[in-house]
C-alpha cells in the first residue's frame, strides 16, 4: 500500500508525495526533494534529518527512543513535536502524515 505524506518546507512550499509503506520518512523526503541531509545515512548518529511533526500526528507515531531524544538535543530549533525522520518508518496507518522542515535545514549535497 502507498502512504501519502505532506512536507512543508521552511519557505512555505508544500509537497505531497506517495510512498511505499515501510519506507523511512527520511528516504521519502529526500526523494521528494526536501532539504533533509541525513548525513549519517539513517544510522541515528546526527540530527540533519530533523523534522517537526504536525501536532495532530505526533501522538499517533511510535515514541522516540532515548537515543533519538539524545540526538534531537543536538538539533537546532527543536520543538515538542520534533523527530528524526530516519527513525520514522511509514505504516499504512500513517497515510496523510504531515511534517515541516525546520528553517535551519540545509542539505549540503544540494548546494
Amino acid at each position: 500500500m502507498t502512504v501519502s505524506v505532506r512536507f512543508t518546507a521552511a519557505n512555505g512550499d508544500v509537497v505531497t508525495t506517495d510512498a511505499a509503506s515501510g519506507s523511512s520518512l527520511l528516504e521519502v523526503g529526500q526523494a521528494a526533494g526536501m532539504p533533509l541531509e541525513g548525513t549519517c545515512e539513517g544510522q541515528m548518529a546526527c540530527s540533519t534529518c530533523h523534522v517537526i511533526v504536525d501536532t495532530e500526528w505526533f501522538d499517533r507515531l511510535p515514541e522516540a527512543s532515548e537515543e533519538e531524544e539524545d540526538m534531537l538535543d543536538l538539533a537546532y530549533g527543536v520543538q515538542r513535536t520534533s523527530r528524526l525522520s530516519c527513525q520514522i518508518d511509514l505504516t499504512d496507518e500513517m497515510d496523510g502524515l504531515s511534517v515541516a522542515i525546520p528553517s535551519d535545514s540545509n542539505d549540503a549535497s544540494r548546494m
